[in-house]
């Protein structure tokens, strides 16, 4: 598949060109004309890198790419030597952030959505939409909930356990929306999922009566980009040639 065209797909499938971000989407780094090997992963890591040439890839697609608004634009240092490695490779950088948490059939939360088996599931506002919200298909402790978060994502969550005896009503967020606790707290759910925690965290939910699981921002958004990938080889495998495989670069954050 032509790289240029893999772009124009994932972008029209991820509708990028509508939502706002901290990075731009889409090619970030141009490679090879030609596409047929992609590597699957969460963060352009030098390591990703370095793993996808040993696979011979011809791209990489993740969720955390390069080029964010807070960063130095300057290519040099560790971001001089992660781009190197990618036009040395002539490996093309595909990037999606916030098009793949929004998502709402493979994104990163519908797919922790479909893992803890969550009904009747909806944003928690127009004004945030990547906060979703649902009801557990059996109300559980909160011991249960920890052991279903662990066993469906390999990692122990950091547990606040302030909130009610029985879980039902409970909202998420992959990767780092520990701020959006006291917003959710106060529309009346018995828990809140994401995946980091701040020091602030813990007396936001103690003094507002909820519970408060971080189950690592890492582990929270493999599901998308792996997903996003299985797309891709089943609706354009047969007919391109394209061969889609995820790796896991494990980071305990």
């Amino acid at each position: 598949m032509n790289n240029l065209k893999l772009e124009i797909i994932l972008n029209e499938f991820l509708n990028s060109h509508r939502i706002k971000d901290y990075t731009m989407n889409g090619l970030q780094v141009e490679g090879k004309s030609d596409v047929k090997r992609i590597i699957t992963g969460v963060t352009a890591s030098l390591e990703l890198i370095e793993a996808a040439i040993e696979y011979k890839a011809d791209a990489i697609l993740v969720h955390h790419g390069y080029f964010w608004k807070s960063e130095a634009p300057a290519i040099r240092g560790m971001k001089y030597q992660r781009i190197k490695r990618l036009i040395e490779g002539g490996i093309n950088l595909y990037a999606y952030h916030l098009p793949l948490d929004l998502e709402p059939t493979l994104g990163n939360n519908a797919m922790l959505g479909k893992l803890w088996n969550i009904v009747n599931i909806a944003p928690l506002s127009d004004e945030q939409p990547l906060v979703l919200t649902g009801e557990l298909s059996e109300a559980m402790d909160v011991v249960s909930l920890a052991k279903l978060i662990e066993q469906s994502l390999d990692r122990k969550p950091f547990v606040e356990a302030s909130g009610p005896k029985l879980i039902k009503r409970i909202a998420w967020c992959s990767g780092a929306a520990q701020d959006m606790l006291e917003e959710v707290a106060e529309a009346g759910f018995d828990a809140f999922i994401t995946g980091e925690v701040s020091e602030r965290t813990i007396y936001i939910a103690r003094e507002l009566g909820i519970h408060f699981f971080a189950a690592g921002h890492h582990a929270t958004e493999r599901g998308g980009v792996k997903a996003l990938g299985e797309w891709l080889q089943s609706e354009y495998g047969q007919s391109y040639g394209l061969e889609v495989e995820f790796m896991d670069i494990d980071n305990p954050i």
